[in-house]
């Protein structure tokens, strides 16, 4: 199965249970009208788009069916998803740019951060990227444990010490590994304390620090991983890390779940941060490479 079937495959609660009652919404009515419009922003808001979003989304589609004449619902629908594609952008490339570049990946206990790590450095070896990890969630010994649990399936090294080990010595020897193996990318894992951003914030200046020194000019990408079944939960814990930490791009998972998948619109029309991974399932090849056309097709089937 090709990621695009197991992306429709993955998709398929969220669009038979919403996205879907889009087919019968446009199929419902005759002609384009105001009637249609309202049913319209209701299944986008509960699709999780967000009622901030939906309005602009409901705003543009209104503007397009004004300025092209449109009167047939199938055209309607045709404008409403070239407007989300629009709305997500494609999905931007990870910036590895040096020959050592780095990637710091943070987010909260649960939400797939260490699979999607292994998964991240699976697509970066298939590349030909030598990729080293470094186990920087120093707060709980089970995050070092599987970190190295999944680096063993997809063939990678793990630079860790034990457990209450400061992450930024951490992060000090994994760099002096990288340069010794010549390695290409660097992905730390990060402890995602939240709930007490103080302490993240000073944790990631410590390491962004020794990043700094050791290896400066790197290129270096913040990856957020979320949850995409939390719904607009996911949109609040973005706006905190944001304020912790320069993100530069989103790791979406668990799309395959119960997840709405307007979660994907909200973010990005909200935080302005693109979508740079997607995950549809648990196996190791599940992760990819995000693109607008593809969720969006996968979406209305």
């Amino acid at each position: 199965m090709g990621f695009f079937d197991k992306l429709k495959a993955g998709l398929s609660k969220t669009k038979n249970a919403l996205f879907g009652k889009l087919d019968q919404l446009f199929k419902g009515f005759s002609g384009v009208n105001e009637e249609m419009l309202e049913e319209l922003e209701e299944v986008l808001i509960t699709a999780d788009v967000g009622v901030g979003p939906t309005e602009r989304i409901i705003d543009s589609l209104r503007d397009r069916i004004r300025a092209e004449r449109i009167t047939e619902p199938a055209d309607a629908k045709e404008a409403l998803q070239q407007i989300l594609i629009g709305m997500i952008g494609e999905g931007e490339p990870l910036r590895l740019d040096t020959p050592l570049s780095v990637i710091l990946v943070i987010g909260v206990n649960g939400v797939g951060k260490t699979t999607s790590i292994a998964k991240i450095a699976r697509l970066l070896r298939e590349e030909g990227k030598e990729v080293l990890l470094a186990a920087a969630d120093t707060f709980r010994a089970a995050a070092i444990d599987q970190l190295r649990i999944w680096a063993d399936r997809v063939g990678v090294e793990v630079i860790a010490q034990g457990e209450g080990a400061d992450p930024a010595a951490v992060v000090f020897d994994a760099v002096s590994a990288a340069k010794k193996r010549r390695s290409d990318v660097l992905i730390i894992d990060t402890a995602g304390r939240l709930h007490n951003k103080k302490n993240l914030m000073e944790e990631l200046a410590k390491i962004n620090r020794v990043i700094d020194r050791e290896l400066p000019g790197c290129s270096r990408e913040t990856l957020l991983v979320l949850d995409a079944t939390t719904g607009q939960n996911a949109v609040s814990q973005a706006k905190e890390f944001k304020t912790a930490a320069p993100l530069t791009g989103l790791v979406l998972t668990k799309l395959d779940g119960t997840a709405k998948g307007g979660i994907v619109f909200s973010i990005r029309e909200e935080l302005g941060i693109p979508v740079k991974f997607i995950c549809v399932g648990e196996q190791v090849d599940d992760l990819q490479y995000f693109s607008a056309p593809e969720f969006v097709s996968a979406l209305f089937g």
